[in-house]
């Protein structure tokens, strides 16, 4: 029990350190890739739109992850042999992506509704279930998963396995800031191969309520970005993505590592 708490408040520092250091670049990411286009949707201006729900969210959203993850890897290893590890990881990183979409999700709504918009986060969240309810927080549900598997799928076993060959090359396991290079590698790869998923995911939350794309078709979505701007569509906000993605690995990850072993010495080991 007390390591699901450790794991579980690890992850919240982690989720937490990542999304307000770097909120900027990711308000920069979604008007890039907003249908309204970059200036329309606010270009540099209230670059901070958004945060108060981002603040709200990450954390549990986060903690959930986590607490998914280890659970899914500490009961595969007792079935599973180190042959199969990239697989486990997967599998892993699928759970607490399923699990952590339900309170990234909303978050990511109302966020990125204020970031296309000049309205604040509660004006957003009023409206929202005003005129969609509970299923208008929803929407992309699907489109998210759609995306943060594939990613999760490349990122965390890249992790993991450049944690594992780094541990192995030195002869001890790496050290919190060596995880976070290991994190901000993987991330890197795995947010320039799914950004077209990102791009579409995006279409769908900021889409009209009643309109085509707010049906939550990631292949709509996808189909209708390609056939307005191509390739350059579909990969729109890349740079500040992969940059987002490289810079937050590198401390969600490495936060992650940092603050689970403190808590661990000091809640589950305080000799």
């Amino acid at each position: 029990m007390m390591e699901a708490l450790v794991t579980a408040l690890a992850g919240g520092c982690a989720g937490m350190s990542v999304d307000i250091a770097l909120f900027p670049l990711d308000t920069v990411k979604t008007r890039l890739q907003s249908e309204a286009g970059f200036i329309r949707a606010g270009g540099f201006r209230g670059i901070y739109s958004g945060l108060p729900s981002v603040v709200m969210g990450s954390f549990p959203t986060a903690g959930f992850f986590f607490c998914a993850y280890e659970g899914v890897k500490v009961l595969g290893d007792e079935y599973l042999q180190q042959v199969w590890d990239p697989v486990l990881h997967m599998t892993a990183a699928s759970v607490g992506e399923t699990t952590a979409c339900l309170v990234r999700v909303p978050v990511e709504v109302v966020k990125q509704r204020a970031q296309a918009t000049q309205f604040s986060s509660s004006e957003i969240l009023r409206e929202t279930l005003r005129t969609e309810g509970m299923r208008g927080l929803y929407r992309g549900y699907m489109s998210t998963l759609i995306r943060e598997i594939p990613f999760s799928f490349i990122q965390f076993p890249l992790w993991e396995f450049f944690k594992k060959t780094w541990s192995s090359h030195q002869d001890h396991p790496v050290d919190p800031w060596q995880s976070s290079i290991c994190g901000a590698t993987a991330g890197c790869i795995a947010a320039g191969a799914t950004t077209p998923l990102d791009v579409a995911k995006t279409r769908i939350m900021l889409a009209e309520t009643g309109s085509a794309l707010s049906s939550g078709s990631i292949m709509f979505a996808l189909k209708s970005v390609y056939r307005e701007n191509g390739m350059n569509g579909l990969f729109a906000g890349v740079v500040p993505r992969m940059l987002w993605i490289t810079i937050g690995g590198a401390i969600f990850l490495g936060v992650y590592d940092k603050a689970k072993t403190v808590l661990s010495s000091n809640l589950i080991d305080p000799g």
